[in-house]
């Protein structure tokens, strides 16, 4: 039979409490606020705009690192001049009967650390600036979406810090470009797009939070109840236990029931603690004479004790420091917690071998430190070439061209890419290395910008001349002074030929004018020297059938090949009188109707029977609409230059990308359909 306590409830756990004065109270509360809540401990630098999803800060003034015995092993790499702290070995009592109190202050010492059987924390990058806005937004996504995400507040506002500062270095660009354009700042005005995803995220998180926050309380306190009675069975172990009771098996289970019980209301934690080990205490008293169970119990935790040292000797030659690091911190922690209590010629001597190699590993944070400061100087040297190489591309020897900055964006592309893509640099120049690279890149857009403007008002000068040249065209075309006329056009084609490009939107227009004005005066001309050949009244007549044949055509499947049929037979129908001239006017209005009505183009008709000008004619055309087709497409490739990492998978430049594609697709058919017409293919 086992004894009875010879003391009330109410009097075991004062006993208890007044047996650990101090030590339970600090480590009741870093059981309570370490095992689980390590996040909420960590957030006393959230930056303002993190702080409306912040979670109770009322534990972060809980110190880990009061944890005696065992040096704290940070998750982050430690500054290059930190000094690994010494282990030092517990405080162990000699005798059996006060084992309980050693396992009591191990345990309230390490609960502070994570539950999670692996030891493993959370890390939190310092360095995000290489993701861009997507990639952060789908990184909180993911965190809404884990299961435990509401206990990553801090991973998440280090998310929400980034998407803010490059929301509002984008919206910085936008009015730089605004105010270089002319653009007052008083009359900028831009949302940017991804604000309003922000705040959505922000505030789905903040539910996720309330509801893990709901979730914990209820689980605590079922927690409550589970070790409410563990003690209840720890109690009975040695009060009303059989004869014949294993208590070796017993101890054990009732010991692991009490390690897996998880968290309780802080509240409750303390009595609940000092009851457990007062009613531990008992037991190990009245084992006292039972050396059987006390031989097996040292010699279980003995063998336990050699299994952490050896693991402990294979982390001296991990590859990954930090790894070595975090492991180190979980075996000091089953240390504490399941290999406690041994025999006393052992207990001495295994802890300093232990101690020996902890400190050995600790050492290698200094090689973690300078592991991470070679890289990160690696990282700032190419960075800088980089940043050189835009350099040089913003400043050239000679004068750019057009085809000199398409190169040039292309390049600025793919180092952009590079750069964003390279780890994390020294923190005390990481500001500076990323403020350079922006303004690299600004002032290479700037450049490009300032070219494109240029060419813009070229291009205005050119349209304004070739305007000039219409008018004269359309003062003459009626003449009948062919000796004087005859050269004056010639001259006036030669001069159309030899001015450059105009505005895109007024070339077809332009260039319609021109050469109806010039056709009108040649055909006279023709007709002057033709009248006795044709018989332009029958002529007119075919075309006017012609012309009606083309008004009833339809998208119908055949209708593309009915369109060249009456194209073809135009093409071979000679000239009309004078005064029906404008019937060749409503043929081309119709047959570009028709063409779009069918979604095909001029230069995709097969035409028969073209006479050499004709010829020449549509061929000057297509080299016309190819010319505008390639500047349209640099524009809207420059326009997407603007955006950061832009890619067809955001939804604002998806129809951009695709029009792209479209107009690329459109210029490889009209290069070919040119190059048939010249080859005669």
């Amino acid at each position: 039979m086992t004894p009875e306590p010879s003391h009330s409830e109410n009097e075991e756990i004062k006993s208890a409490t007044e047996g650990q004065p101090e030590t339970v109270s600090e480590s009741s509360t870093e059981q309570n606020g370490g095992a689980g809540q390590e996040a909420t401990a960590a957030n006393t630098s959230v930056s303002p705009d993190t702080a409306e999803i912040a979670t109770d800060e009322s534990n972060s003034d809980q110190d880990d690192s009061s944890i005696p015995n065992q040096s704290e092993i940070p998750l982050e790499a430690p500054a290059t001049d930190t000094q690994p702290a010494p282990v030092e070995e517990p405080e162990v009592a000699a005798a059996p009967a006060s084992s309980p109190s050693d396992e009591m202050e191990s345990a309230d010492q390490t609960n502070a650390l994570s539950e999670n059987p692996a030891g493993r924390a959370h890390i939190i990058e310092d360095d995000l600036s290489g993701l861009s806005l997507t990639q952060i937004f789908d990184r909180m996504e993911k965190l809404i979406n884990s299961k435990d995400g509401g206990a990553d507040f801090k991973q998440f506002a280090k998310l929400r810090e980034e998407a803010s500062r490059i929301i509002h270095d984008e919206t910085e660009d936008k009015k730089q470009e605004m105010a270089a354009s002319g653009t007052g700042e008083e009359d900028f005005a831009y949302e940017h797009p991804a604000k309003a995803k922000l705040s959505g995220l922000s505030n789905i998180y903040r539910e996720k939070q309330d509801e893990f926050h709901k979730q914990q309380d209820q689980e605590q306190a079922k927690n409550l109840e589970t070790r409410q009675s563990v003690i209840e069975r720890l109690k009975n172990l040695y009060t009303q236990s059989e004869v014949g009771t294993n208590f070796f098996r017993e101890i054990r289970e009732i010991k692991e029931a009490w390690s897996n019980a998880g968290q309780v209301p802080k509240s409750e934690f303390k009595l609940l603690n000092n009851n457990y080990f007062h009613h531990l205490n008992q037991f190990y008293q009245m084992l006292d004479m039972n050396k059987e169970y006390l031989e097996q119990e040292y010699a279980h935790n003995l063998e336990k004790r050699e299994h952490i040292i050896a693991r402990a000797r294979e982390l001296e030659n991990e590859p990954s420091v930090q790894k070595a690091l975090n492991e180190l911190q979980y075996l000091h922690k089953l240390w504490k917690e399941e290999a406690e209590p041994v025999a006393e010629e052992f207990r001495e001597k295994t802890w300093q071998v232990f101690k020996e190699i902890s400190n050995k590993v600790h050492e290698r944070r200094t090689e973690l430190s300078s592991q991470i400061e070679g890289e990160q100087n690696a990282n700032l040297e190419k960075k800088n070439s980089i940043i050189d190489q835009i350099k040089k591309l913003v400043n050239p020897e000679k004068d750019p061209n057009h085809n000199y900055w398409q190169n040039a964006i292309k390049q600025v592309e793919e180092l952009r890419t590079e750069f964003l893509k390279t780890g994390s640099v020294p923190r005390k120049i990481s500001n500076q290395n990323w403020n350079d690279f922006k303004q690299v890149l600004r002032t290479f857009n700037n450049k490009k910008n300032d070219f494109y403007k240029g060419l813009k008002n070229s291009q205005q000068h050119n349209l304004d001349e070739k305007l000039k040249l219409i008018e004269t065209a359309r003062q003459h075309m009626n003449t009948e002074d062919w000796e004087t006329a005859i050269p004056l056009f010639k001259k006036l084609q030669e001069d159309w030929k030899k001015i450059g490009h105009v505005p895109r939107s007024m070339t077809n227009k332009v260039w319609d004018e021109f050469r109806n004005s010039c056709n009108v005066f040649f055909e006279n001309y023709r007709a002057k020297n033709d009248a006795g050949g044709d018989n332009w009244k029958e002529n007119y007549k075919k075309k006017k059938a012609l012309l009606d044949d083309l008004s009833e055509v339809t998208d119908a499947e055949g209708s593309v090949e009915k369109i060249e049929q009456i194209k073809n037979s135009w093409n071979s129908i000679g000239k009309v009188p004078r005064e029906k001239l404008s019937i060749n006017t409503d043929f081309n209005r119709i047959l570009r109707e028709k063409m779009k009505l069918n979604k095909i183009h001029d230069y995709e008709l097969k035409e028969e029977g073209l006479s050499e000008n004709q010829v020449t004619d549509k061929a000057r055309k297509i080299k016309n609409q190819i010319a505008d087709l390639e500047a349209e497409i640099v524009k809207l490739e420059n326009n997407l230059g603007f955006f950061h990492n832009p890619s067809p998978d955001n939804p604002l430049l998806k129809d951009t990308f695709k029009k792209i594609e479209e107009k690329k697709s459109q210029l490889e058919s009209m290069k070919q359909s040119l190059h048939h017409m010249i080859t005669g293919e």
